[in-house]
């Protein structure tokens, strides 16, 4: 039987230590009977020009999200309170393809709860944050076009494949 394949997105791979995180990554998706695509196993030539380098980084990892089964993203808040905008992008592209999408988030308490009162004031039922904006409000840990479109499991990569392999 063929390994179903996973594509491992998050921002794990701006850590100093990606590489190994990525050995790891792929280690456990072979313990659970998957193959692991992870985005720094692509080679890419740095004696070019950057936005040639960073082309060729965008289609190897489309390559590889058109290759895999699952795509399995690390959406925990990345430099602020949002996820990372490259993952989101893997993780609608994959949506659109048809793919099985599953994030993880150390905290799935509600999106509208992860900002203090200090940072949030309600009108007419509507809560703002410090900005003027609108903050969501549907019972999800993430925006609802994500939450929607994937499955959130609360917990690390690990888990995600542990509910994975439960429910196949």
């Amino acid at each position: 039987m063929k390994r179903q394949k996973v594509y491992i997105a998050g921002f794990d791979v701006f850590k100093k230590d990606s590489i190994l995180i990525g050995k790891e990554y792929q280690s456990l998706c072979v313990k659970y009977g998957f193959e692991g695509l992870y985005p720094l196993d692509n080679v890419a030539n740095f004696d070019q020009e950057k936005q040639k380098i960073a082309q060729d980084i965008f289609i190897a990892n489309r390559n590889m999200i058109d290759e895999c089964d699952i795509v399995i993203a690390n959406i925990n808040p990345f430099r602020g309170k949002e996820a990372d905008s490259g993952t989101i992008w893997e993780c609608g592209y994959a949506s659109a393809l048809g793919k099985i999408v599953y994030g993880y988030m150390d905290d799935t308490c509600d999106y509208v709860d992860s900002f203090a009162n200090a940072e949030k004031v309600k009108i007419y039922n509507e809560q703002y944050d410090a900005n003027g904006m609108a903050i969501e409000d549907f019972n999800y840990p993430i925006n609802l076009m994500i939450a929607c479109s994937s499955q959130i499991i609360k917990g690390e990569f690990e888990d995600v494949l542990k509910a994975i392999t439960l429910t196949n």
